[in-house]
């Protein structure tokens, strides 16, 4: 095919020796086929900030670093440059993002370079050597749903270590590989130190899990695992060998004990105000008899 135009500097400079197809349009970018020397690999298009469904939130960019005073402050105040430096940022987060949960032994794609704006990376195949597809284009039997949702928790607790919450996890951002799902579309990636929306973040994906495999499973539907996760996370607890059951018991509310003795205090007050009333009242007298 003819390459689109934002490929044509990595044509150019040797990184990409031929544009096979398109995989797939996304919210956020447009995904090419393309081979590198012996290699087929992906080819990722960010698209423009104005062009792409999935909005920059203050909800996931909160605890980014960003390199230096100068940029920080030209970001806030959204001048040309800075929307330049937001887009920049935005795009290298999926970057740094696969960089990391591949060292931490996460099931994502393998990424090679970043480019004038371009992911290249990995193309996660299936069994049969073609372009995995996407888990809501699969269906499961219970027993496959129950193992590719153990599997992706097992992903979610290695990225959580890893300090990364994935943000929109959903069945429209995992591939079933010939090895089982692999976790796609990382920019919106969270910080989870650094975030304070962060666990409700992590839950909603894990819920998002839940719901979808929860068609083939129902045993699933309910479950709290999101909650249980942050909740060992939070403590210093949660490996990967973590025991999970998918619930967690309701806080107990505290007792406030000055309230209960001041309504203890409050009916034995009125308790001896009905006893003095009762021993106060006279005792009618006898009308007199006529004879």
């Amino acid at each position: 095919m003819k390459p689109p135009k934002r490929l044509e500097p990595l044509i150019e400079d040797g990184l990409i020796d031929e544009v096979l197809r398109q995989l797939m349009s996304g919210k956020e970018a447009t995904v090419y086929v393309v081979r590198c020397g012996d290699d087929v690999r992906c080819a990722k298009v960010y698209k423009e900030a104005d062009k792409r469904s999935f909005r920059q939130s203050v909800d996931y960019t909160e605890g980014r670093k960003v390199k230096s005073s100068r940029q920080a402050r030209a970001m806030g105040k959204g001048s040309r440059y800075g929307r330049k430096l937001q887009e920049e940022a935005w795009q290298s987060a999926e970057v740094d993002a696969l960089y990391r949960l591949a060292a931490a032994g996460v099931r994502v794609p393998q990424p090679y370079n970043f480019y004038e704006g371009v992911l290249l990376m990995e193309l996660v195949t299936d069994a049969a050597g073609h372009a995995a597809p996407r888990l809501n284009d699969v269906e499961f039997t219970e027993q496959e749903a129950l193992q590719h949702h153990q599997s992706l928790l097992v992903d979610v607790i290695r990225m959580l270590n890893a300090g990364i919450v994935h943000g929109d996890l959903s069945e429209f951002n995992i591939l079933l590989g010939a090895h089982g799902p692999v976790i796609i579309d990382l920019p919106q990636a969270v910080n989870a130190a650094g975030n304070n929306h962060a666990s409700s973040m992590l839950e909603r994906d894990v819920d998002n899990l839940a719901g979808y495999f929860g068609r083939f499973a129902p045993s699933l539907l309910g479950t709290q695992y999101g909650k249980e996760i942050w909740a060992l996370y939070a403590h210093g607890d949660l490996t990967t060998e973590s025991k999970l059951t998918g619930y967690v018991a309701p806080e107990a509310t505290p007792v406030d004990l000055k309230s209960v003795l001041r309504v203890i205090e409050d009916v034995r007050r009125d308790e001896e105000k009905k006893q003095a009333r009762t021993t106060e009242t006279p005792t009618p007298k006898s009308r007199p008899q006529h004879t």
